[in-house]
C-alpha cells in the first residue's frame, strides 16, 4: 500500500498516527467506566470529558498559531510528552484534581478520534513528503492506517475484563495498566516526532514575511463554518451514541457491539483508498459530496429498521460510505492554500470541528431519553445533507492546481488517442 516515492517522514507520521489512534480508541471505550470505578460522580466525569474536548481545541489553536514558529517537530514532541504525562497521571492517581489536570493537557481524546494539534500539524506536513500527484494517496493511507489502528484498539479495550476473569488481576490495576501503555505510547510518539527531518519545517523567512491572503482567509472561513456544521451534525450520531441506540432499541449487550464497531471501522478504513481513486478520477469536491449524501440518507433510514439485522446492514453500509470524505477533505484543504498557510488552515478547520461537535451529544442524549430514539438520526442526517449541498455550491469551481492541470490534459490525451486510432 505504501508508494515507493513516499518519504521517510511520511512513514514516521503514519507510525505515529497508528500508535495514537490505537490508544485513543481503547481509551474512549474505557474512560467513563474507569472514572466511575475510581469513585468519581457522574457529573465530575462529565467535567473531565468536557475538559478533554475543550483543552484539545485550545491546544489545536495554539498549534495553528505557533507550531511553525516553534518548529513543527519540536511542537509535536511537546504534545507527545504531554500525552505521556496524562497517561502517567491516570495510572498513578485517583485524585480528582490531578485527573482533571491530566485531562487539561490537550492531548487526550474522549471520542476515539484524533485529538489536539497532532492532526492539524501532520496535515500541514504530509503534502511536503511526496509529489503533488500522490497527495490524495498519502491522505488516504494516513486515514486508513489510523482507522485500522482504531479498530484494533477497540478490541484491545476488552483486556481489563480478560485479565480480571482469567488471572484474577485487580480490576483497578488492570485499568491502570492501560494508562501505563498510553504513557509508553506517548514517549514513542515523541521519539518519532524528533526523528522527522528538517524538510518538514517551514522556513523562517516564510513565517516572518508571509501573511494569510484575503483569498485564503475567505476559503478558511467558509470551510471552517461548513466543517463545523458537518461535525455538529455528526455529534448527534457519534459512535458512543450509536452504540447506546442499538442497546436501547434492540437490547444488545456490549459483547455484541464491540465486534460490530470493529467491523465498522474496518469498512471505513477500506473505503479510504477507494476515495483516493474516485478523487483522482472525479475530483475532490465531487467525491466528498456524492459519497456523503448517500451515506446520510442511509443514516436517516437506520432508526426505521424493524429488526436488529437490518439495522446492522444499514449501519455497515453507512460505515462504508460515511468516511470517504475524510482524506479528501484533508487533501482539498491543504491543496487550496499556500504551503506556509497550511498549519493555520488545518488548525482552524480542525478546531472548528471539535468545538462544534462538543454541543450536539448533549442534545442527542436528551432526545434518546425523553423525546425519540429516531430524532438524532434525522437531525444529524438532515444537517449533513445541507452541509454537502452547501459545500458543492460554494466550492465546486475552486479546484486544486493538479486537478486543473489534469482537466487541461484530458482533451489533449483524447485527441492523441483518436489520432493513433
Amino acid at each position: 500500500m505504501l508508494h515507493p516515492e513516499l518519504s521517510r517522514d511520511a512513514k514516521l507520521i503514519f507510525a505515529s498516527r497508528a500508535i495514537r489512534m490505537f490508544c485513543y480508541s481503547y481509551l474512549s471505550v474505557m474512560l467513563g467506566i474507569y472514572l466511575k470505578e475510581v469513585g468519581l460522580e457522574v457529573f465530575f466525569i462529565g467535567v473531565i470529558i468536557t475538559a478533554i474536548i475543550a483543552s484539545g481545541s485550545v491546544a489545536t489553536l495554539i498549534g495553528s498559531l505557533y507550531a511553525d514558529r516553534i518548529g513543527r517537530r519540536r511542537f509535536l514532541a511537546i504534545c507527545a510528552a504531554l500525552l505521556a504525562l496524562s497517561g502517567i497521571l491516570f495510572a498513578i492517581t485517583t485524585n480528582p484534581l490531578l485527573l482533571l489536570l491530566a485531562a487539561l493537557t490537550g492531548s487526550l481524546s474522549a471520542s476515539g478520534g484524533e485529538a489536539g494539534p497532532f492532526l492539524s500539524i501532520e496535515q500541514a506536513i504530509l503534502p511536503q513528503t511526496a509529489p503533488d500527484r500522490f497527495r490524495n494517496q498519502i491522505f488516504g493511507i494516513y486515514n486508513t492506517i489510523g482507522t485500522m489502528s482504531a479498530a484494533a484498539g477497540a478490541m484491545f479495550s476488552g483486556l481489563p475484563d480478560f485479565l480480571t476473569a482469567a488471572f484474577e488481576v485487580d480490576r483497578l490495576a488492570s485499568y491502570r495498566l492501560m494508562y501505563a501503555v498510553l504513557a509508553l505510547a506517548g514517549l514513542i510518539v515523541m521519539f518519532l516526532s524528533l526523528r522527522l527531518s528538517a524538510s518538514t519545517e517551514i522556513s523562517v523567512t516564510h513565517i516572518t514575511r508571509h501573511t494569510i491572503t484575503p483569498r485564503t482567509r475567505g476559503i478558511i472561513t467558509k470551510l471552517s463554518l461548513l466543517f463545523g456544521l458537518d461535525a455538529l451534525a455528526g455529534g448527534f450520531v457519534i459512535g458512543s451514541l450509536l452504540s447506546l441506540w442499538f442497546n436501547l432499541k434492540f437490547g444488545v449487550p456490549l459483547g455484541f457491539l464491540a465486534p460490530l464497531f470493529f467491523l465498522g471501522n474496518i469498512l471505513s478504513a477500506l473505503s479510504f483508498m477507494a476515495a483516493v481513486k474516485l478523487a483522482d478520477r472525479f475530483g475532490l469536491i465531487n467525491t466528498m459530496v456524492f459519497t456523503h449524501i448517500p451515506s446520510n440518507i442511509i443514516l436517516m433510514c437506520i432508526p426505521l429498521a424493524p429488526t436488529l439485522w437490518l439495522g446492522v446492514v444499514l449501519f455497515m453500509a453507512r460505515q462504508l460510505l460515511s468516511q470517504m470524505d475524510v482524506p479528501t477533505r484533508q487533501s482539498y484543504t491543504m491543496a487550496v492554500v499556500a504551503a506556509e498557510e497550511r498549519t493555520a488552515a488545518a488548525g482552524i478547520t480542525t478546531m472548528s470541528r471539535s468545538i462544534a461537535q462538543a454541543f450536539s451529544p448533549m442534545v442527542s442524549g436528551y432526545s434518546l431519553q425523553y423525546v425519540s430514539l429516531a430524532l438524532p438520526f434525522f437531525i444529524g442526517g438532515g444537517l449533513k445533507i445541507i452541509y454537502d449541498l452547501s459545500l458543492f455550491l460554494m466550492f465546486r469551481r475552486i479546484k486544486p492546481e493538479d486537478e486543473l492541470e489534469r482537466a487541461l490534459r484530458e482533451p489533449q490525451d483524447r485527441q492523441g488517442v483518436e489520432r493513433k486510432g
